[in-house]
């Protein structure tokens, strides 16, 4: 029976999260998609979807269904995990996914913070923050999917819900747990749905924890699940471990695959060209799946060995842009997702064991592709980004959100 059952809108974000409450000492699973068999023992339970950027109705229906899984199975608590960058829109699905559990659960609120400061996202006075620059300011501005054009997340927020959101701000945050609480319970009774929560440090997301303790929900992003272990703990129903993260041994080749096009995933690719073989793929040059996956894997077949491999279709906005235009926006995401989906299932025919997948719809293609229907989250790499095991299929795979890691991440991830 879960302690905690979670709910994330990608691929990489359910790993983010996992890893966040595997190194609090919770043992967790991530489960892909709405699960149609019972759910592995842990003591928190991922249920990773890809709802961030579908229909909204569907993303409703499919976060409900996972919630409904979650509570059968005896989850105290529901976590709703979005991106650090709260990825979205103007008509969501931040918002209505996140009004469907409120009422799904009559919890009639809920907080909302996607801090992740080691990352470098920050909330403060409300507005989100990517290092030093705003969040419409930090290349955000021009992300292909959900583009963010507006740093306040009070606003953001309360364009996408029909209840009235509010704000925690840093004077009452730095205060600690009892403030924060009481900040909340009084924008609930004022009639707020929601409370954007301010945090610029780990303290400030450990105290925002402790002070949730009883919140049937929880919003965010990972960074404010620091502090569920710990109440759990507190209420007897977590026990101390140290083998929380333990994985089976790894084998096999080692590749890296890179669909995110963001400055991150880029700037890692960059420097990976330094020390490994790397090729990149045209989508724009050859717009056609089953050809890019065939370069790919013919590229690939002479150079399998010791050393890692990268095979990258990222590009600079510019080309994302063109490529957009000349086949439309879900038409040109799906050729990437599925040339690389299918490029994964070459290359573990071929003796893959260790395998990175860089970007959430990547990884939800790959993972779709590969059947894989569960994750066991072990050793973090870097920060939000751990190794996992795919138990049925026998394979050790990294998901990184395109925005995660340092410019050495394709490197470390096999020295880790």
């Amino acid at each position: 029976m879960p302690l905690l059952g979670c709910i994330a809108d990608d691929f990489t974000g359910a790993t983010d999260l996992a890893n966040t409450l595997v190194r609090g000492g919770m043992s967790a699973v991530q489960v892909i998609g709405v699960p149609d068999a019972p759910l592995p023992q842990a003591d928190a339970v991922v249920i990773a979807l890809k709802s961030r950027t579908a229909p909204v109705q569907q993303a409703v229906a499919e976060s409900l269904a996972a919630c409904e899984a979650l509570l059968a199975e005896g989850a105290r608590q529901i976590f709703f995990k979005y991106c650090s960058t709260f990825d979205s829109t103007d008509q969501g699905n931040i918002g209505p996914v996140a009004d469907a559990l409120v009422r799904r659960l009559d919890c009639g609120f809920a907080l909302a913070n996607p801090a992740f400061p080691t990352n470098g996202r920050t909330v403060y006075q409300g507005h989100l923050f990517v290092g030093a620059q705003l969040l419409n300011e930090s290349g955000m501005q021009d992300h292909p999917l959900t583009p963010m054009r507006d740093a306040n997340l009070v606003r953001v927020l309360g364009r996408q819900t029909d209840g009235a959101v509010g704000l925690v701000p840093f004077a009452t945050v730095e205060q600690g747990a009892s403030a924060i609480r009481r900040a909340m319970t009084v924008l609930k009774e004022s009639g707020r749905r929601y409370a954007v929560v301010d945090a610029v440090t780990d303290t400030h997301l450990l105290a925002i924890g402790e002070a949730a303790e009883h919140h049937a929900l929880i919003t965010g992003g990972s960074g404010v699940a620091m502090g569920l272990p710990a109440n759990f703990r507190r209420a007897g129903l977590l026990p101390e471990r140290g083998d929380a993260a333990v994985l089976p041994p790894m084998r096999g080749h080692a590749v890296v695959l890179a669909g995110s096009c963001s400055r991150a995933t880029l700037g890692q690719i960059g420097l990976a060209r330094n020390h490994v073989p790397v090729l990149e793929l045209d989508a724009l040059a050859l717009p056609d799946a089953a050809a890019l996956a065939a370069q790919a894997l013919e590229w690939a077949a002479g150079r399998l060995g010791e050393t890692p491999l990268v095979i990258a279709a990222s590009a600079p906005p510019d080309r994302v842009a063109a490529l957009q235009a000349r086949l439309g926006r879900e038409a040109a995401g799906a050729l990437v997702e599925q040339a690389m989906a299918a490029i994964a299932e070459g290359l573990v025919a071929r003796g893959v064991g260790r395998l990175v997948v860089a970007g959430g719809e990547t990884s939800g293609a790959v993972v779709a592709r590969l059947g894989v229907k569960a994750l066991r989250i072990g050793p973090e790499i870097d920060p939000g980004v751990p190794w996992t095991y795919a138990e049925p299929v026998g394979l050790h795979l990294a998901l990184k959100s395109g925005n995660f890691g340092g410019r050495d991440f394709f490197l470390k991830a096999f020295g880790a």
